[in-house]
């Protein structure tokens, strides 16, 4: 087969994601801190997000489905590996064979999981004010969870990236249930928990957001280190006249004879139409390139009148400061990550 270069690629730092770790692990302070690697670790390639992080002495990882479990088989040794999503019908053969725990997250799942009658450990989410996934606190502490072997309970804290009173009360809610159910470890605390201090860590923390580079809080400002770096190869390098428009809908009209690089780019890449118009760009060697019309499928153009001597075959790398352009372009930091798609090559330094 032929190994053709891709014209998009994503600069992922190793140094960063271990450093983030280590940070939101001292945070978590007795705790352990584990990883969410679901969605493919965040768009950065989960089995390296795992290898690089195992290295570094984490041990306990999230992903969402079977099938995500399944990609990152063999586990490395001593790794703990849930499937947040529990066991459902179609995932059982899955979730007898595959090496992972299920989450269970209702009572339908904790009674197939009962009936199998194999005594394995799992893991369970009880919902503290989500309403997402987790069984009620009533259903947890009214003897649901009988005669299961229960590795960590966990809980989802909705809002906190914010100040807000759910916070507490979804705390103090999930300590009631803990007194009730039995479990080796308990674990409540995400990127945004592990800010809100001690009381939130309990046993196990699960970062994710924040281990790839994302603000989760303030505390966090200044902390946390950028690991995906997305860069695009230039495709053509032309010279637009004084009053000539760039793009679909004519949206943008050169001010001045102009020197456009157009990129191998666009929202099917997960480079989106919204970044239009917020200021977004890219650099070529420390010179700025202000984007310049609509965003296309696969095509975005970018102004190169004061950059020099750029040339086709060039790369320039774009603007991709997580919490910056979230602000600009109303994107979620989480968005901007797992958006990126797959014809960026991933290449870990």
């Amino acid at each position: 087969m032929i190994a053709v270069p891709s014209p998009l690629r994503l600069r992922l730092s190793s140094e960063a994601l271990v450093s983030n770790w280590r940070w939101l692990a001292k945070q978590s302070g007795s705790a352990a801190c584990g990883a969410a690697i679901k969605a493919d670790g965040y768009g950065l390639g989960a089995r390296a997000v795992m290898r690089h992080l195992a290295a570094a002495g984490c041990r306990d990882f999230f992903v969402a489905t079977w099938a995500e479990a399944a990609a990152l088989m063999p586990l490395l040794e001593g790794i703990s590996l849930s499937v947040l999503h529990g066991a459902g019908a179609a995932d059982m053969v899955a979730a007898r064979t595959i090496p992972a725990r299920p989450v269970l997250c209702s009572i339908e799942q904790v009674r197939r999981w009962q009936q199998m009658g194999e005594g394995r450990p799992c893991d369970v989410m009880v919902d503290t004010g989500m309403n997402r996934l987790g069984l009620r606190p009533e259903e947890a502490t009214g003897g649901a969870l009988d005669g299961l072997t229960i590795e960590t309970l966990l809980s989802h804290l909705a809002s906190a990236d914010e100040d807000s009173e759910q916070n507490v009360r979804q705390l103090a809610a999930f300590c009631a249930i803990g007194q009730v159910v039995r479990a080796r470890r308990y674990s409540l605390a995400n990127s945004a928990g592990v800010c809100l201090g001690a009381d939130y860590a309990f046993d196990l923390t699960r970062p994710g957001i924040a281990l790839y580079g994302g603000t989760p809080r303030a505390e966090a400002a200044g902390q946390l280190c950028q690991v995906a770096f997305p860069e695009a190869r230039i495709l053509q390098v032309r010279s637009v006249r004084e009053g000539e428009t760039v793009g679909y809908g004519a949206t943008w009209t050169a001010r001045r004879a102009t020197l456009i690089v157009v990129t191998n780019l666009g929202y099917a890449d997960g480079y989106l139409r919204c970044h239009a118009g917020t200021g977004a760009g890219a650099r070529w060697q420390g010179h700025a390139l202000p984007l310049v019309g609509r965003v296309s499928m696969d095509l975005t153009a970018f102004d190169a009148s004061d950059a020099g001597a750029v040339d086709e075959g060039d790369w320039i790398a774009l603007d991709y400061d997580l919490q910056s352009v979230s602000a600009a372009s109303g994107l979620s930091q989480y968005e901007l990550l797992t958006g990126l798609g797959s014809r960026f090559e991933r290449y870990w330094s």
